[in-house]
C-alpha cells in the first residue's frame, strides 16, 4: 500500500502539473495573411507559440485550397499560446490591431475576400469584454468605423505545415510578398507613428 508521503508527494506532482497546463492559455485573431499574423504575434516576450489556421466557417478540417476558394467561411487566422504571467489578452490585442487595418471590411492590403477579413474570436465573457473594449478605444483612436468583428470562438483547424512559421522558414519568399503587397506602407498610413505598436521593434 502507497505510504501517505509517497500519496502526497504524488498528489502535489499532479496539482502543480495542473497549475503548469492552466496557466497558458490560448487567443485567436484572424488579420488578413496569417504568414504576417504569425510573424508579428510569434514575437511577442510571452508568446509560447502562434499557428496559421482557419477558424469562423463551417466546412469541416478545410484545406487552404477551399479557403482560398472563398467557398468554406473561413478566415485565415492565428491561434496564439501565450503565458499570461509574462503577457496579458490586452497586449496581445494592442499588439493584433496595430499590425492591421481595422477599418478594411474587405480583407487586408493587396488581400482581398471574406477569407481575409479581420476578427478577434472570443472564448469567455471576459475575453468578449476586453476585445470590445479594445475596438471601441481603436475607433476612438482612428476616428473611424471599425470592421474588425469580435465573434464567439469556432472550431479552429491548422494549415498545412508548409504554411507555419513561413515568414521565419522562407525568408525570402516573405519579404518579398510583404513589400509586394504594400502591408508596412499601409499600415503606417492608417496607424502613422502607433504601427506595429505592442511589437517588438524589429517589427
Amino acid at each position: 500500500m502507497p505510504s501517505r508521503i509517497a500519496f502526497a508527494f504524488g498528489l502535489a506532482a499532479s496539482l502543480a502539473g495542473g497549475t503548469a497546463m492552466a496557466a497558458e492559455q490560448t487567443a485567436v485573431f484572424a488579420g488578413g495573411c496569417f504568414w504576417s499574423v504569425e510573424s508579428h504575434l510569434e514575437s511577442i516576450p510571452g508568446v509560447v507559440s502562434a499557428v496559421s489556421g482557419f477558424t469562423g466557417g463551417k466546412t469541416q478540417n478545410p484545406t487552404y485550397p477551399q479557403v482560398i476558394a472563398g467557398d468554406t467561411g473561413h478566415m485565415e487566422a492565428v491561434q496564439v499560446t501565450y503565458d499570461p504571467q509574462q503577457v496579458t489578452y490586452e497586449a496581445l490585442l494592442n499588439a493584433f490591431w496595430h499590425s492591421i487595418d481595422p477599418t478594411d471590411p474587405n480583407g487586408q492590403f493587396c488581400d482581398k475576400g471574406s477569407q481575409y477579413r479581420t476578427a478577434v474570436f472570443t472564448s469567455s465573457p471576459a475575453e468578449k469584454a476586453a476585445a470590445e473594449a479594445s475596438r471601441d478605444s481603436v475607433r476612438k483612436e482612428l476616428g473611424q468605423d471599425v470592421a474588425t468583428q469580435i465573434l464567439p470562438a469556432l472550431p479552429f483547424y491548422a494549415a498545412e505545415d508548409y504554411h507555419q512559421d513561413f515568414a521565419k522558414n522562407n525568408p525570402v519568399r516573405y519579404e518579398a510578398y510583404r513589400v509586394g503587397c504594400g502591408r508596412d506602407r499601409a499600415l503606417r498610413a492608417v496607424w502613422g507613428e502607433r504601427a506595429f505598436a505592442g511589437l517588438p521593434a524589429s517589427h
